[in-house]
């Protein structure tokens, strides 16, 4: 235990203060790196290019391996950890240039190995570096694993720990810190997973699907017993364990979130001083995203043990979850570290495994009697054997009580819900299969097909003139809004808003003809620019990009297509011009019922791709938070809607892309709908 205290505190980052609240005098996040010596870059740099060499010979050797997708970014991050930090100025103490020659001497071990089709590092014991290739953006990203001596390729405990803030955590210094740190926690005989969560975004978006994509990686390597999976973290891991807890709760056997933030507006009030109550009404909606406290009532799905220091500020988010539990009726296990400040009192830590450790022997239940569902958006739409289909109306709390009350029976309460499925996979339902099952909706019986022998049991449902009936399922051309045909709907996976494209495969397509005017090409143009900067500097990729002409029927079944530009410069958006709600040429941009001066005005939206229904259309815009934002991790949420007419009189700014003119979502058949009357 003694060698891991020196661990315990947080790392140290970057101090939020009062500076931190001046939009109109932003420190750059990453901040800029320090001078490289000339020859310590020329060293690197051919080192680079002989691994760079080695990787690509290893690469040809094993073509043929079955598994070379999976191992090949193992040896590609240690490229990238530091080229990048040479490329792009994130070398921020002269110490890390040896790690970046122990980092290319380890990639060349690995590169040599591979060549002659060994895989070493997949059986080593103690820290070992992975890496994969994520589907969002081609891009290859870290995680570390720590496996322990008495590992033995059996089915075996994970936690995930996630890292706390770090502005200079460049992908150099997070493989070097996975080489040689254990980290915070290390507990008896479980493998632990690090993620990078796509730099210093709190787990959020990218770097959400970061972990899941990290924990498909590290499946296919390690006997994962999926029942006994803990997600963790402190202070901004702290955070992201929070919303990781409320989002997925089904998917873990036990959450341990400490300190951190757990929602947006009461945390800048109290921890940054900011004043968040006069935001615009779309983001007050849009805090439910990542608000963990608004969805707390998913917790009675997922065992949790809070961590808060008595004398840390940011203990104001458990006591937030804490509240929003009693409201649920249910009591938060919140330890406490007694005078500890920001940091795990090592005391707390001894509690806290103990109490995971007893957690885990149990392990999650696949089907427990009784799911209960809280969602405002159809992105997190699932609860164990509870899926919701369709909401009356987004951004509104949605919610299902779903309880099995007898041998054949179950009984639902809802609220905000229009379509549900009851889903319990092979094995899992434990109804009789003699007879045939009953399911009471708010009060209205329903008899409803039987289970099958195997054990499994799917039944849809939809609210039709008021009434609820079994149904055949959800499908593109049948909206679940009283059974009406229409062209789109929201559903899970389609449902908006606009930094929902972000979290899929995505491709920017770029204009390569002159637009209707000058002003919107120029903007149009400076936006791309910033958003495949920063894309780089936030989420850690090369956002792809082509042009309009050189797109495919393979790039529109693929990807969410993200376009520049106006229908005059970009032949893709021309395509679908006269598809889309708004109504787009030289003079004017219709946009919800008001007219625009199109030479000054340009649009923002999400919307189904007319080309393939099943994927975004995004116009003009990447992810929504800008550079402000950066600067503390609760305010990395969506800033703009399903759609905003962006005002180009007006100057861009460190929040926003220009004036916002108007902004709003659209309604559950993706058409135009007034905003709240308040």
């Amino acid at each position: 235990m003694k060698r891991f205290l020196p661990l315990i505190a947080l790392t140290s980052v970057f101090a939020d203060g009062p500076k931190d609240n001046q939009a109109d005098n932003v420190r750059p996040v990453p901040p800029p790196g320090v001078a490289i010596p000339d020859a310590d870059r020329t060293r690197l740099t051919e080192g680079l290019a002989k691994l760079r060499a080695a990787i690509d010979e290893a690469a040809k050797a094993q073509t043929k391996n079955s598994m070379l997708a999976d191992l090949l970014p193992d040896l590609e991050i240690y490229h990238k950890a530091v080229d990048w930090a040479l490329r792009y100025n994130e070398v921020h103490k002269l110490t890390e240039l040896k790690s970046a020659d122990e980092l290319i001497a380890e990639g060349l071990q690995r590169a040599e190995a591979f060549k002659g089709g060994q895989t070493p590092w997949t059986k080593q014991k103690g820290l070992v570096v992975r890496g994969y290739r994520s589907k969002i953006d081609g891009s290859v990203q870290p995680y570390g694993m720590v496996i322990p001596e008495s590992y033995v390729d059996a089915p075996s405990r994970l936690d995930i720990w996630c890292h706390g803030r770090g502005e200079t955590l460049s992908e150099l210094t997070f493989v070097d810190q996975r080489r040689k740190q254990v980290g915070q926690i290390s507990p008896k005989g479980a493998l632990v997973l690090h993620p990078y969560g796509r730099y210093c975004c709190a787990n959020k978006f990218a770097g959400e699907i970061d972990l899941i994509e990290a924990i498909d990686h590290a499946n296919k390597f390690y006997a994962i017993d999926e029942d006994r999976v803990i997600v963790r973290g402190f202070s901004m891991g702290g955070a992201a364990a929070w919303q990781f807890a409320v989002n997925y709760a089904d998917k873990w056997c036990a959450a341990n979130p400490g300190a951190g933030f757990s929602e947006t507006p009461e945390f800048l009030g109290g921890f940054q001083n900011e004043d968040v109550s006069g935001a615009p009404w779309y983001q007050k909606k849009l805090w439910h995203w990542y608000n963990a406290t608004d969805n707390a009532l998913n917790l009675e799905n997922c065992p949790t043990v809070a961590y808060s220091g008595e004398l840390d500020k940011q203990k104001q988010a458990a006591d937030a979850m804490e509240h929003a539990l009693r409201g649920e009726h249910v009591d938060l296990l919140h330890i406490i570290g007694p005078q500890t400040a920001h940091k795990i009192h090592p005391d707390s830590l001894v509690e806290i495994e103990k109490r995971l450790a007893s957690i885990a022997a149990i392990g999650r239940d696949r089907a427990p009697r009784e799911v209960h569902l809280s969602t405002w958006f159809l992105r997190y739409n699932r609860m164990h054997w509870i899926v919701a289909d369709s909401l009356q109306e987004h951004w509104e709390r949605g919610r299902i009580h779903a309880r099995i009350t007898g041998s054949s029976e179950v009984t639902i309460k809802l609220q905000n819900i229009t379509a549900f499925t009851i889903d319990m996979p092979s094995g899992h339902c434990p109804l009789s299969l003699l007879v045939k099952p009953t399911v009471i909706i708010d009060g209205q019986t329903l008899e409803v097909t039987r289970p099958k022998v195997d054990r499994s049991w799917r039944v849809h449902f939809q609210l039709k003139n008021s009434k609820w009936s079994q149904s055949l399922g959800i499908d593109l051309e049948q909206s679940p809004m009283e059974g009406t045909p229409v062209k789109f709907f929201k559903k899970h996976g389609l449902q908006g808003p606009i930094d929902d494209a972000f979290m899929n495969k995505f491709l920017f397509v770029k204009p390569t003809k002159a637009g209707w005017s000058e002003k919107v090409d120029a903007w149009a143009k400076a936006e791309l620019e910033r958003a495949q900067f920063e894309w780089r500097r936030q989420f850690r990729g090369d956002a792809p990009t082509k042009d309009d002409a050189a797109i495919t029927d393979a790039d529109i079944a693929a990807n969410n297509l993200v376009l520049w530009g106006d229908p005059q410069s970009n032949a893709i958006l021309a395509k679908i011009a006269d598809k889309l709600p708004i109504q787009w040429s030289k003079d004017k941009l219709v946009a919800n019922g008001k007219t625009y001066d199109a030479a000054t005005n340009a649009p923002v939206l999400i919307y189904p791709n007319p080309l393939n229904p099943a994927k975004y259309v995004v116009i003009n815009s990447s992810f929504t938070y800008r550079e402000y934002d950066y600067l503390n991790n609760a305010r990395q949420v969506a800033k703009l809607p399903d759609w905003a007419v962006i005002d180009l009189s007006k100057p861009k700014t460190s929040q926003a892309p220009g004036g916002i003119a108007d902004a709003g979502f659209f309604n559950e058949t993706w058409e135009w709908k007034p905003a709240p009357a308040n």
